[in-house]
């Protein structure tokens, strides 16, 4: 068969396909960017489900509106809302899971051979999608306190790119969150070379103790000229259920009659018994309750990853603690003869019974073969500190 030039600039999920080896009996995984299901509300998502289907049925499922279903795009609207953005529900799109969003962007704004910056690391399966579309994608680095603006400031300069994809809080894979004045700073450059910046949030409510800073959405306000600039990635997959593949897309006017359009080709419309079981739900007024939990067992499972890793890696890895989210962005340091190459690291985690995912595969170019990331989410505490002690046994 002759398949369309554009697979040539895109391979298989390094992830997915990491997954194919997870299947061994008593294998610990930190592998995965899941939720852990036991912290889904099950008893507020049966009763949401139970309430749309018994009360009027028929237009839960029927075919709808591409936009998405009016309850729900009402209730994304207060959601937002509570998170300092003012949006009316016209003014946001319903997606199959944020991730159908990128899409929506790579269709609507990339041409073979557009520049578009994405942070390094950064979302894999961002760099995925935007090259599937044929983007020419340059690397940010990034640190502790997210992106290094300085260094993103003389890329655009150089480079005069389409977009920048940025993840600002608790980013996937770095789990890195950018500083409010560097926040500032990017909506101020946007406004000033206007330059479509798309902020991806599925992770922003997953604090620890302190709430992040404001979305780049949010503090728009305070920058003038910069929302016209601005697409805002939201997701219910981190926070409620990644089953129902429920995420919305904010965007200038324009950009979001496009998208709407290309996503009328794609699916028609986003399930509507998914969505309206969201909307339900999103007016039970149960999230807060759910996500503090989520919250408080992810902030004791990232504790005891950190104190463990001190503890049987020691010197050989470096890493960055996070404050949210659901990853750890580490480094191999080679020290005492220690392992350097994450992706060979691997192979023998994965011979002790655990398992990560190297860091390379999360570059758009030049990666660092010392990286890998792990996640804590799906893991209990004595799993993890089993599966660092099975990564003390690979080094």
């Amino acid at each position: 068969m002759q398949f369309a030039d554009r697979l040539n600039n895109v391979e298989t999920s390094a992830i997915r396909e990491l997954f194919k080896l997870l299947g061994k009996p008593g294998i610990i995984s930190f592998a995965g960017g899941f939720p852990d299901p036991a912290l889904f509300d099950v008893d507020g998502l049966r009763e949401s489900t139970a309430a749309v289907l018994a009360n009027n049925p028929g237009p839960v499922l029927q075919y709808g509106a591409t936009e998405g279903y009016p309850a729900l795009r009402e209730e994304l609207s207060k959601h937002m809302h509570t998170k300092g953005v003012t949006v009316v529900p016209e003014g946001l799109i319903v997606t199959t899971g944020s991730q159908q969003a990128l899409d929506l962007i790579g269709k609507t704004m990339i041409s073979p051979g557009d520049k578009v910056i994405v942070e390094a690391p950064t979302f894999l399966a961002t760099i995925q999608c935007f090259r599937l579309y044929g983007a020419h994608l340059i690397g940010a680095p990034i640190d502790a306190n997210g992106v290094d603006v300085d260094k993103l400031e003389q890329l655009v300069a150089e480079h005069k790119p389409k977009l920048i994809y940025l993840i600002p809080t608790f980013g996937n894979p770095s789990g890195a969150t950018l500083s409010l004045e560097r926040r500032k700073r990017i909506l101020e450059l946007a406004a000033r070379t206007q330059t479509l910046v798309v902020e991806d949030d599925p992770y922003g409510e997953l604090y620890f103790d302190q709430a992040p800073p404001p979305s780049l959405l949010a503090l728009s306000a305070e920058v003038e000229g910069s929302r016209e600039y601005l697409a805002y990635c939201g997701s219910l997959s981190k926070i409620l259920s990644p089953g129902l593949r429920v995420g919305w897309l904010i965007a200038p006017e324009a950009l979001l009659a496009r998208a709407t359009m290309c996503k009328q080709f794609s699916d028609a419309h986003t399930s509507n018994l998914t969505q309206a079981t969201a909307a339900h739900y999103l007016t039970l007024n149960r999230l807060d309750a759910a996500l503090a939990q989520v919250r408080t067992t992810y902030a004791q499972r990232a504790s005891v990853m950190a104190d463990s890793l001190r503890m049987v890696l020691g010197s050989a890895i470096d890493f960055n603690q996070p404050q949210g989210g659901m990853f750890f962005w580490a480094r191999l340091t080679g020290e005492g003869g220690k392992p350097s190459n994450a992706a060979a690291f691997a192979k023998r985690a994965i011979d002790k019974l655990v398992a990560f995912v190297p860091g390379t595969p999360f570059y758009a170019h030049d990666a660092d073969a010392a990286t890998l990331r792990l996640s804590f989410a799906t893991a209990d505490v004595a799993k993890i500190q089993e599966g660092v002690a099975r990564l003390g046994q690979a080094l």
